[in-house]
């Protein structure tokens, strides 16, 4: 079946209404035509009447043939049993006139004239011997030359047997009409030919109807999808128990507008956090410079003006470097340009670096264990985790207390095993689990912000650039007990020794 194209459908239309009310109706017709030729609901509709009709084709040819091998089988069952009784008679009363013989076949075939029933007695030269009443015009040749093996002559099923045990060796036919069988047939065809054109019917209809059982569905997906909004994700699918594939693609997609919605939440607040951290140095430098342009004032006055603004303007700057860094890790650029480095000796330069600062805080800061490993990565942004942990663990611990460093190698799991432990304020368990989201800041922290002014991103950038090296930083920690940080990273593979040609 083609499709009419579309100036086809014009040109009825216009030759059956000129251009009227009927053109315009003939023309909305084509149109939904082709729509509903485009949707998927049409598709499962035509790919199950196809498959539904083929297959019903198919079982009904197959029926056909089965019912057809059982009639002639049953047929060549009952000609053998007449047959086997003919034989065995022939060999007791045969005599070439003989009417008791006579008489008992010919009493046969009438009782079988529906089946119209014979028998016939062959020479070997040919020639008929005898037959019985309702027996055909003899046909030349016969198919097969076996015994009891059954063969098709005309409208005939024959059969016959070669009795070899009398002086004059004899061959035995019976057969009867098949015209029963055909009229079965004829009425089987028709049954068909019904059951064929019902299905024909029916599978269109049904295969529409169940097609759009499972396409209903998924316009409740397109129509949910369509009102989404990146302001009001709360719109979720139904989850209709099945436990089929479309539940599951609900699932699915369910938990994908989840993300969707908490990745949009948190770009909110990293947005409002940002703003905000931006604003108060920007606030302070400006208030800085309307009071020193407000009256005449020193140059000491002067000096100290600028020197407030210099320090807001370095905030500012590292404020601005964290948040390029951070783009950095959404933009997957961590992970390009490494290089194989001895991760111990960045340590140790790190563990220098910070000595003054913690001894002028009073504080401890002590190195234990540290192996010798090299990484391949980035070594300012690892050297950059460093930094930051060593600043927060002297940051936040008292005076008189430790922060120590352990490097160890596991070479099971083939790790690289970095322990930063202080004996600082702590965090609450509560809290723990957020400590490395974009500008979140502890309690603890809060309270101390006065004294200790912080972004708030440090440990997310130490988050983002451990997991650009396929590593993982986790954080324990107990209130007024201190906090360990633990980053683990992955050994690369050592390189094979190139092997020297024999000299």
């Amino acid at each position: 079946m083609t499709w009419p194209s579309k100036r086809e459908f014009d040109r009825l239309a216009d030759d059956t209404a000129n251009g009227g009310q009927a053109a315009w109706r003939v023309r909305g017709l084509w149109s939904r035509l082709m729509t509903l030729r485009r949707t998927l609901r049409f598709r499962l509709m035509l790919w199950n009447a196809v498959v539904v009709g083929l297959t019903t084709v198919v079982a009904l040819i197959g029926l056909r043939a089965g019912v057809r091998y059982a009639l002639f089988r049953e047929i060549d069952s009952l000609l053998k049993e007449d047959l086997q009784e003919v034989a065995l008679a022939i060999p007791e009363v045969y005599l070439p006139d003989s009417e008791v013989l006579h008489e008992e076949l010919n009493r046969k075939a009438l009782g079988h004239n529906a089946h119209r029933w014979y028998v016939r007695i062959i020479a070997d030269d040919g020639q008929e011997i005898w037959a019985s009443r309702n027996t055909p015009t003899p046909r030349p040749g016969f198919p097969n030359d076996s015994d009891f093996a059954p063969a098709t002559l005309g409208d005939f099923r024959v059969m016959q047997f070669r009795e070899r045990h009398l002086p004059s060796p004899v061959t035995i036919r019976v057969g009867a009409s098949l015209s029963l069988m055909q009229e079965d047939l004829v009425q089987l065809d028709r049954l068909i030919y019904l059951a064929m054109g019902a299905v024909c019917l029916a599978a269109p209809l049904v295969g529409y109807w169940l097609a759009g059982r499972t396409t209903g569905y998924l316009g409740q997906v397109i129509h949910t999808t369509s009102r989404l909004h990146p302001d009001q994700l709360q719109d979720r699918l139904p989850i209709r128990g099945t436990g089929d594939e479309l539940d599951q693609l609900a699932k699915a997609f369910n938990l994908l507008l989840d993300r969707i919605a908490r990745h949009l939440q948190e770009r909110r607040d990293f947005l409002a956090n940002a703003a905000h951290d931006l604003r108060t140095p920007l606030a302070a430098i400006r208030s800085s410079v309307e009071v020193a342009l407000g009256s005449r004032r020193t140059t000491e006055e002067y000096q100290e003006l600028l020197a407030g603004v210099i320090e807001e303007g370095a905030s500012l700057e590292a404020l601005v470097n964290q948040l390029l860094l951070l783009s950095e890790t959404e933009a997957d650029w961590l992970k390009q340009g490494g290089e194989r480095f001895a991760f111990d000796d960045v340590v140790l330069k790190a563990i220098d670096m910070f000595e003054a600062v913690a001894e002028s805080k009073g504080v401890r800061l002590r190195r234990l264990e540290m192996d010798h490993m090299t990484l391949e990565g980035n070594r300012q942004h690892l050297r950059q985790v460093l930094n930051n942990l060593l600043d927060n663990a002297i940051k936040f611990t008292p005076d008189g207390g430790r922060v120590t460093v352990r490097l160890r190698r596991d070479d099971e799991r083939q790790l690289a095993v970095l322990e930063v432990t202080d004996t600082g304020i702590g965090i609450s368990g509560e809290e723990v689990p957020r400590i490395f989201e974009r500008f979140f800041r502890a309690d603890n922290a809060r309270r101390r912000e006065l004294e200790h002014k912080g972004s708030g991103l440090g440990l997310s950038i130490c988050r983002a650039v451990v997991e650009a090296h396929n590593g993982q930083i986790v954080a324990h920690s107990q209130l007024g007990q201190g906090t360990t940080f633990v980053v683990t990273l992955p050994l690369p593979d050592e390189p094979s020794q190139p092997t020297l040609p024999p000299s």
